[in-house]
């Protein structure tokens, strides 16, 4: 079985990246892949695994004392503490009187990410090839893949966020506040051009820098790691003074790119929130807020800037 885990990676890196269909009409229309399932997969790990996790954080019963309050797991706890920095640390000094309104959604679109990014380092569809072979000879799954790696479902997740902010942003400047905010109070011979790269850059640059930016690590990580263990299976059938030294190498190389791999993860899932969040606060009322929102705004968008 170890031998075929590795002939697998053996042709062709990328057939362990790219969505794979499992059932599809005759006309070619695709009903479901294995990045669906990975979907629908990383949905109910959200919604059933945040309800027990809330059930854990919620205060308890008066008559516990000083105990209602502490959470009553160590993983629900971890979770609680990954929730409040990212609303106090990252959120709050950005979107100020805003945060808690936004929270959910940033919240989520945090969580649904890191989940799929995991998902996809779990190697489900190999497995599934494994024990059957057919499925593979068809290059199909039910269910597996990165789903954070296709390009359609990073474009799903940047509209929804572009709409977010556009809408975040109206509901806050009004209708014109919003096309006003866009010329930064340009002179009027320079402030159409201002307009108009302020304007795509809401609808279509930030988006799709939020895409591109998710859907590039993730796809690029997974061919090296596909593509170190396939000189494990080009050599498998060589003598030992050639495979040895190879898959010994390899195998350590591959296990240094999943550890890159999981703190990436992590890593765009934070990104993709932490930006939705300042391309929200950038459409605001500086001048309106206080001293310490100022430091704040400032201090976020210097991590912005970082970012970028």
């Amino acid at each position: 079985m170890l031998s075929g885990f590795f002939m697998l990676a053996e042709t062709d890196p990328s057939a362990h990246v790219w969505n794979h269909v499992f059932w599809k009409l005759p006309n070619g229309f695709w009903l479901w892949s294995g990045n669906q399932g990975n979907l629908v997969l990383s949905a109910l790990i959200l919604i059933f695994g945040m309800m027990w996790v809330a059930k854990r954080v919620a205060t308890g019963p008066e008559s516990e004392g000083a105990e209602a309050y502490v959470t009553r797991n160590r993983f629900a706890h971890m979770i609680e503490v990954i929730c409040v920095y990212l609303r106090e640390e990252v959120a709050r000094p950005l979107l100020g009187d805003r945060t808690d309104r936004l929270m959910p959604f940033l919240w989520t679109i945090f969580f649904f990410i890191l989940v799929n990014n995991l998902l996809g380092l779990v190697p489900i569809m190999d497995t599934i090839h494994l024990f059957f072979p057919s499925l593979a000879a068809k290059h199909a799954t039910p269910i597996g893949g990165t789903a954070t790696q296709n390009i359609f479902v990073t474009g799903l997740l940047a509209v929804i966020a572009m709409f977010v902010f556009n809408i975040a942003a109206i509901s806050r400047l009004g209708i014109g506040g919003y096309f006003s905010h866009m010329t930064g109070g340009a002179p009027w011979f320079v402030a159409w051009m201002i307009f108009i790269l302020e304007f795509l850059g809401q609808i279509v640059i930030k988006p799709v820098a939020l895409a591109v930016r998710l859907f590039a690590n993730m796809t690029a990580g997974h061919i090296l790691l596909a593509t170190l263990l396939g000189f494990v299976g080009a050599v498998w059938n060589m003598g030992i003074a050639v495979k040895a030294p190879v898959t010994i190498i390899s195998v350590a190389g591959a296990f240094a790119i999943m550890l890159l791999e999981l703190f990436v993860a992590f890593l765009q899932a934070f990104i993709f929130m932490f930006l939705t969040s300042v391309f929200i606060s950038l459409m605001d009322h500086h001048d309106e807020h206080g001293h310490g929102d100022e430091h704040g705004h400032a201090h976020g968008h210097e991590h912005a800037h970082a970012a970028a």
